[in-house]
């Protein structure tokens, strides 16, 4: 790659990151392209540059934030608790290493309610929204096996998928706290009654 490239690669992530922090601060309405120039530390032309409106880099960090929770839970013979705990991991581990991770959670979160996203992006945050609707015949199987604990197994999704988006939310505004045991996460699924 050359260094022009990667140049213009640092350049727009670095303006990806400004908006992202200054999104989930300030709020999509109150942000403004300037301050996201500014927060970059460039000229508003240079920012037009890579994205054509706000608008576009809020479609553009949408897109980032959906491509990220696209996950497949067609495991013919893994355990589902298993799969359950490593996705916890792997999410957790992300949010620990890298601060826009946690802060993704909140964009997404907070994209869920506005009215003005074009019609592209509502189906894509719908899609991602599936992903509660997706686990419950995970939560089942694992019900069958006696590795879940036994209950309404939406119920259950909501309780393992809120938690952990609450855990990004927190983190995301509080940086320095430190991300929470796996395993605390996994007993709100985990079948722990003795036979």
């Amino acid at each position: 790659m050359s260094i022009r490239h990667e140049q213009k690669e640092q350049r727009r992530a670095l303006i990806l990151q400004s908006a992202l922090d200054l999104f989930i601060r300030k709020g999509y309405g109150e942000t403004k392209v300037a301050d996201i120039a500014k927060a970059a530390d460039m000229s508003m032309g240079l920012l037009f540059h890579y994205f054509d409106s706000k608008e576009k880099l809020y479609e553009e960090l949408i897109r980032i934030g959906c491509e990220r929770l696209k996950m497949d839970f067609n495991f013919i013979n893994e355990s589902p608790l298993a799969i359950f705990t490593a996705t916890a991991e792997d999410l957790f581990d992300m949010i620990s290493t890298n601060p826009s991770a946690a802060k993704m959670f909140v964009l997404m979160e907070n994209a869920q309610h506005l009215d003005s996203l074009s019609e592209d992006l509502k189906e894509m945050l719908t899609e991602a929204d599936k992903l509660i609707k997706k686990s419950i015949p995970l939560i089942v199987k694992g019900q069958l096996l006696g590795e879940i604990k036994q209950g309404n197994a939406e119920a259950l999704a909501v309780a393992f998928w809120c938690s952990i988006q609450g855990i990004a939310q927190y983190i995301a505004l509080h940086p320095e706290t430190p991300c929470p045991n796996t395993k605390w996460v996994i007993s709100i699924l985990e079948n722990r009654e003795v036979d």
